[in-house]
């Protein structure tokens, strides 16, 4: 594994080769970006992961700062998974440069996340276009679990046609039914506990939960110990339209927060 901590001279390294299958992440891996790492490898072409914690997609100083780090093991992580290039690139090497391609941000940024959560994506999509046009991979992997997300990546290149393909990657879980995420790191005990009940609470009732519901739904929750919920909405996932209830090709989406840890899911 090559490791480039700065874009010079990863750019030279790579010299224009486009056979590449690229990996972002702010670090603190865990399986899920694994699950990435392993379906990439599968293309067999070289693959380049990116570790940079975006200060343009959080709200709050203190959330950028309180989010998980620990590069010596993400390093570590990395080498036995036998990837070919590792980018820890500095802010300056990110956002020096004039970017070719402005940011596509479509209207569905202002559904779920979007309405709680202003400028992150636009936050998201400013890193992720300057890295496309750094590395010009030929895939790019992204998780199911950040549903709008991946989204919104997939209509930015679309619409700047670009010639990087996404690949969507299935939620991976804990055996608890949790979705693994960084951010679980920051949990506590009794708060994982919440936050396993939570999700398994909406799981088992997926099939039976309509619009009219998500209320008493909302207060069983706050029972639970949930301190805040933004939203638990159905959703269709191919017309990316809210739904009163759930039928074919419909999601559970929910935001909310134990203590001041926020999580996402979609299931």
């Amino acid at each position: 594994m090559k490791i480039f901590k700065n874009k010079k001279t990863l750019i030279k390294k790579l010299n224009g080769d486009q056979n590449l299958s690229f990996i972002p992440t702010m670090g603190a891996l865990h399986k899920g970006h694994l699950s990435l790492i392993k379906k990439a490898k599968k293309k067999r072409f070289k693959t380049l992961v990116s570790v940079f914690i975006n200060p343009k997609q959080f709200e709050r100083k203190q959330d950028f700062k309180r989010y998980p780090k620990n590069l010596r093991k993400d390093i570590q992580i990395l080498k036995k998974e036998k990837i070919d290039y590792l980018f820890i690139p500095k802010f300056k090497d990110i956002f020096s440069f004039k970017c070719q391609n402005k940011v596509f941000l479509s209207n569905f940024s202002n559904k779920l996340c979007g309405k709680f959560r202003t400028g992150h994506f636009k936050g998201v999509l400013e890193v992720v276009s300057r890295f496309l046009e750094i590395i010009k991979p030929k895939y790019i992997y992204l998780g199911v679990k950040d549903f709008q997300q991946l989204v919104l990546i997939s209509e930015h290149i679309k619409k700047r046609r670009l010639k990087t393909k996404v690949i969507s990657c299935k939620t991976i879980r804990e055996k608890n039914g949790l979705a693994i995420s960084s951010r679980n790191k920051l949990l506590k005990t009794n708060e994982k506990k919440i936050a396993i009940k939570t999700i398994n609470f909406l799981k088992n009732r997926k099939k039976k939960i309509v619009l009219k519901d998500i209320n008493s739904i909302t207060n069983r929750l706050l029972n639970f110990g949930v301190t805040k919920i933004d939203y638990i909405k159905i959703m269709d996932i191919k017309k990316l339209k809210y739904e009163n209830k759930v039928k074919k090709n419909c999601n559970i989406f929910i935001a909310f927060s134990v203590n001041k840890i926020r999580l996402i899911d979609n299931f």
